[in-house]
């Protein structure tokens, strides 16, 4: 097994030198902090003194709660009290010297604690000012509140199901807040890169989980909106109500013919080799408006026999399929424990037997030691004598309650 695959050392150093401080809780912040960590950037994160509710998630472990354990690796962890004049001060010496603030807070808090982008930019004219927020601040919704369950609500992603008759329905998984994240990351690299190359700072970078996920969902179901004003929604392939994982003989499928040499290649395996002759099959466009016919043949067809052999068959023939998942079965999953997908890193506390790693591979990249996460306050003294403070003001801001040190 490669050291990549081992789940042993696995930071990519290309942000080597870039200093995060991300002020975030939860999932949409830390997720992206932790991609950032991750490709090497040094990320603070700067909690409250009771630190991030996520710590205190179900269910809990050695490092705390599942939630946090798996989106606050690679980073240093300041506690600090922020509603303290005292404490704005300390972030403020430490903004001096970053090269980016993450914060995924509503604007409005983030404007009375000094964290908005006029007053981070007069403390860094060179800093990366990227607010991870629910709705874009020029329009009406500026100010609403937002969680993943509101903008799937909002973004027409719960609403999905409604084109054929359902109700709507939320997708089983924190998306919107992912989504915004894998935004997140690819907005603040963006800005770097454009820093690199001399373009003059500061930078603000806006991420809103609503227009995100809208744009994340409507890149297909645009549709023929595309083109006039009342063209419809949806697309229709995806929207079919026969899109569906099919059944078996002993379980569940998914088959998905694409292109019309791989339906020809499923029809000759089931004996219905005739249908490739219709007129309406060879045209792409025919073919996908009568889409239900096809899917209905599959359902048809695949009881017949039992799911390890139309996995064998349909390989074989190079037709797209896969046995139906659940999330247990893949902490069993051959190929990922051949990567070694989940597998610990070194250094982690005895009792963590999983973690979802860094996905995005960098073949020629040495990886460096991954660092699990750590208490609240764990680096807050070292974090502040790195930008400047002496140990007798760092004693007095602990001393005071303004800062925290290694609890947790």
């Amino acid at each position: 097994m490669s050291q990549e695959g081992s789940g042993r050392n696995r930071v990519i150093p290309l942000l080597k030198g870039v200093r995060v401080v991300e002020i975030g809780a939860v999932v949409l912040g830390p997720y992206a902090g932790q991609i950032l960590g991750d490709l090497g950037a040094e990320v603070i994160k700067v909690e409250p003194l009771e630190g991030d509710i996520a710590r205190n998630a179900h269910p809990q472990g050695p490092g705390g709660g599942a939630l946090f354990v798996n989106n606050n690796r690679n980073k240093r962890m300041l506690a600090i009290d922020l509603k303290q004049p005292e404490g704005r001060t300390a972030l403020a010496r430490l903004i001096g010297t970053a090269d980016v603030l993450l914060h995924n807070m509503r604007v409005d808090a983030a404007e009375r604690l000094g964290l908005g982008f006029d007053a981070v930019a007069g403390i860094n004219p060179r800093i990366v000012h990227c607010a991870a927020i629910g709705f874009g601040q020029a329009g009406q919704y500026r100010d609403r509140p937002a969680f993943d369950d509101i903008i799937q609500a909002a973004s027409g992603m719960a609403g999905l199901a409604m084109h054929n008759g359902g109700a709507p329905q939320f997708v089983p998984t924190i998306v919107a807040d992912k989504v915004a994240a894998l935004h997140t990351v690819y907005g603040i690299l963006a800005a770097l890169v454009a820093r690199e190359r001399g373009q003059p700072g500061p930078f603000r970078v806006e991420v809103p989980m609503f227009e995100a996920t809208v744009a994340f969902l409507m890149n297909e179901h645009l549709a023929e909106a595309s083109f006039t004003e009342d063209g419809a929604t949806g697309y229709p392939r995806v929207l079919s109500a026969n899109r569906r994982p099919f059944r078996t003989a002993d379980g569940w499928i998914a088959v998905l013919p694409y292109t019309a040499e791989q339906w020809r290649r499923f029809l000759a395996e089931i004996d219905r080799e005739a249908l490739c002759d219709e007129a309406w099959f060879r045209d792409p466009r025919t073919r996908q408006a009568r889409i239900d016919e096809l899917y209905a043949i599959l359902a048809e067809s695949l009881p017949a026999r039992t799911t390890d052999a139309w996995i064998e068959t349909l390989s074989a023939r190079d037709v797209p399929c896969s046995r139906i998942a659940t999330p247990d079965d893949l902490l069993h999953d051959p190929h990922l424990a051949e990567i070694g997908f989940f597998d610990v890193p070194e250094g982690y506390p005895a009792g963590l037997v999983r973690m979802v790693p860094q996905p995005v591979g960098f073949g020629t990249v040495s990886p460096a030691p991954d660092v699990p996460p750590a208490g609240i306050g764990a680096d807050s003294r070292a974090v502040l004598r790195d930008c400047g403070h002496d140990d007798a003001a760092i004693d007095a801001l602990v001393a005071s309650g303004v800062v925290g040190t290694g609890l947790g």
